[in-house]
């Protein structure tokens, strides 16, 4: 599983400008598909369909590389890492771009179409330095697309229902994070080892999506819109980013990110004790996302209720209790089966809670580079600590190198509470910061 951010409308600050200042409850929007555009819904078609593409590779990738292809697990780190960070390293650019040139369907067709290209890599190439391009080209396709993505999703949404429309693209997204795998499994089932059977299906898949996003969703350029409007171009200000209570979040989700491994690392620890069968290893990423999506909504809910800092580094204790349950001795369906909730419970809330925080601590003007900086902090160093892992698992052996993995995160959830301690005692926006 990939962390994403992106599906909040960074940037904008429609979602608050609703809110009446009388004091009165604002009007709750209206909720669902048939409330928002119907380019929102296409863009989340286009999400899901890719989704369906690169899940279906992602769940496949650790016993491709280490069982399949025969590379070490050491490979397989560097291979993780790049998949989970190559993507947030161009992602300002492909905003900027998408601003300067005015054109955001066509810089996020460049992004979905790389992606799409990349899959046919993977039909001939089998090395390491193949595969590092491979999963690079796809990784920065990712990064290109996903701010005029969403800056298309907000031109063509209304105002009120900003969170609706994000809401469905979301849903959407995570229904192909889930077929993905799911179709993976299938395939492995009917065809053992038909992984390049996968990487075709899965070709296809991003293809479609490329031909729907290129000929049905409309180029919707907002920059005469902004000039009519007489608003004026707006600095990004690094200096709030860097400094007082945001710093001390960018801090906590790095020490956090360094002890979070991948995915398939704790998959592959699963299928080591159990040794099942290596078409059943999809079914691990439907697992957990079946898991995310079931506690999403009420972890949501509980951090705008007790606060998000709080609920972002308690999540890790889902983690935590992934990493024990992985290594400690019990039934392996049971091992197996309460890893992937632990797991969807750490995701459900640590995944858009840290963006809502972000969005929370900073200005409308700063927004939208506040919660990239933390989308480039959780990328950079994930991608470090799935590649020390991978060496640490290579030199010590996989039980011993989560057990040590599961010791440092343990020291380093309370000590990241102490460094946030001011936030866990109170949440408050930069307005409310001045009013106080």
């Amino acid at each position: 599983m990939y962390i994403s951010f992106t599906n909040s409308p960074v940037g904008n600050e429609s979602s608050d400008s609703n809110a009446p200042t009388d004091g009165t409850r604002p009007t709750r929007p209206a909720r669902g598909i048939r409330t928002v555009s119907s380019t929102v819904v296409t863009l989340g078609i286009v999400s899901m369909l890719t989704d369906i593409s690169s899940e279906s590779v992602s769940a496949i990738l650790p016993l491709y590389i280490t069982g399949f292809l025969g590379l070490s697990t050491i490979a397989f780190g560097v291979l993780d890492g790049m998949y989970q960070g190559v993507s947030s390293v161009v992602r300002i650019a492909g905003g900027y771009a998408s601003d300067r040139i005015d054109q955001p369907k066509w810089v996020a067709f460049v992004g979905y179409a790389l992606a799409a290209v990349a899959r046919v890599g993977l039909l001939f190439w089998t090395g390491f330095a193949a595969l590092s391009a491979v999963i690079t080209a796809d990784r920065l396709g990712k990064g290109i697309r996903t701010a005029p993505r969403d800056a298309l999703i907000t031109a063509t949404s209304d105002p009120q229902r900003l969170a609706a429309s994000f809401g469905v693209h979301r849903m959407l997204d995570n229904i192909g994070a889930a077929i993905g795998p799911f179709l993976a499994f299938v395939i492995l089932l009917v065809v053992p080892d038909g992984f390049h059977i996968v990487f075709i299906a899965s070709l296809v898949f991003a293809t479609i999506g490329v031909l729907v996003l290129g000929l049905i969703v409309p180029n919707v350029r907002s920059r005469k819109t902004r000039v009519d409007a007489g608003e004026p171009k707006v600095r990004v200000n690094w200096r709030s980013i860097v400094r007082g209570p945001m710093r001390r979040v960018l801090a906590a989700a790095g020490i956090l990110g360094l002890v979070t491994i991948g995915d398939g690392f704790v998959y592959l620890v699963l299928q080591a004790r159990s040794d099942f069968a290596a078409q059943w290893f999809p079914l691990l990423y439907v697992g957990t996302n079946v898991a995310f999506l079931a506690f999403a909504i009420p972890l949501g809910r509980l951090a705008d209720r007790v606060g998000r800092a709080r609920v972002f580094v308690w999540g890790h204790a889902g983690l935590l209790a992934a990493y024990v349950i992985a290594v400690i001795p019990m039934a392996d369906v049971a091992a197996t089966l309460l890893c992937l909730v632990f797991l969807g419970v750490f995701y459900a809330a640590t995944d858009g809670v840290l963006s809502a925080l972000m969005s929370q601590l900073s200005t409308p003007d700063s927004r939208g580079t506040a919660i990239a900086t933390a989308q480039t902090v959780i990328a950079v160093t994930r991608f470090v600590s799935a590649a020390g892992f991978g060496l640490l698992w290579y030199a010590a052996g996989r039980e011993p190198a989560m057990i040590i993995v599961a010791i440092v995160l343990a020291v380093a959830i309370p000590l990241v509470a102490i460094l946030l301690r001011p936030l866990l005692r109170s949440e408050r926006t930069p307005s409310e910061q001045a009013a106080a």
